[in-house]
């Protein structure tokens, strides 16, 4: 199929479908393929569940979509019974777990089966949304174990994929994107203490991601980037 895609994983949710929308009114990809859990999606996608990202690549595959562009805006901080750790005692295995299983692995899925799947010599990026608080060099509070530890593997993994893909590809923009803090549901328990002028809606954080990506070469492939442009140490 010609003309260029961009599919968004987690297009239901807040950034994600801000993400959508934003590139649909841009007019820049022909088409913009949304996945998620709900029904409007063209396969029901489910990160904790590879077997759905497996059925997703095939969609593709059988639609004979090569993606430009991949937008993975899946992420957990809290939920109903937990949220971050304040400190040692509150560490609980299944919640690591759960954060690990979403933040970390699930992304990471995305890359094994719809990487593959990506147009080839022509600057496709492949972005996930992580967070400057999985930055280790820049750890300076403590605290939020479980989300800080997988957003950290999940930016290795970047890492790691974008040296393994950069051998396949030397086009090819593998990267982790901090969005800043978003008015979505993920960060509502802790927008008390945000800024002024520091919270975004969601389109306006959709709006300055794309612009990243757009200023990105082959060079910052591996690499984490702000919502403004700055690149996160590691």
């Amino acid at each position: 199929m010609t003309g260029k895609t961009a599919v968004i994983i987690g297009a239901s949710g807040g950034i994600g479908c801000a993400m959508a929308d934003a590139l649909e009114e841009e007019d820049i990809y022909d088409r913009v393929i949304r996945f998620s859990r709900s029904s409007e999606s063209p396969v029901m996608l489910d990160i904790e569940q590879e077997a759905s990202i497996v059925a997703a690549a095939n969609w593709l595959g059988e639609q004979a979509i090569e993606p430009d562009l991949i937008f993975v805006a899946t992420g957990l901080l809290h939920s109903s019974m937990n949220g971050p750790e304040k400190n040692l005692n509150d560490l609980d295995s299944e919640w690591l777990a759960e954060n690990y299983r979403i933040n970390t692995i699930g992304p990471a899925l995305i890359a094994k089966h719809l990487l593959p799947k990506m147009v080839r010599d022509n600057a496709a990026i492949f972005a996930v949304l992580s967070a400057r608080v999985g930055s280790i060099s820049d750890n300076r509070l403590g605290g939020w174990y479980g989300y800080r530890a997988a957003k950290a593997a999940l930016n290795m993994m970047i890492r790691n994929l974008a040296i393994e893909w950069r051998r396949k590809d030397k086009r090819s923009i593998i990267v982790a994107l901090h969005p800043g803090t978003v008015d979505t549901g993920l960060s509502l328990p802790f927008q008390s203490n945000v800024p002024a002028g520091k919270l975004f809606d969601p389109g306006r954080a959709a709006v300055q991601l794309l612009d990243v990506l757009d200023g990105l070469k082959p060079a910052d492939s591996g690499k984490i980037f702000a919502w403004d442009g700055e690149e996160i140490a590691p």
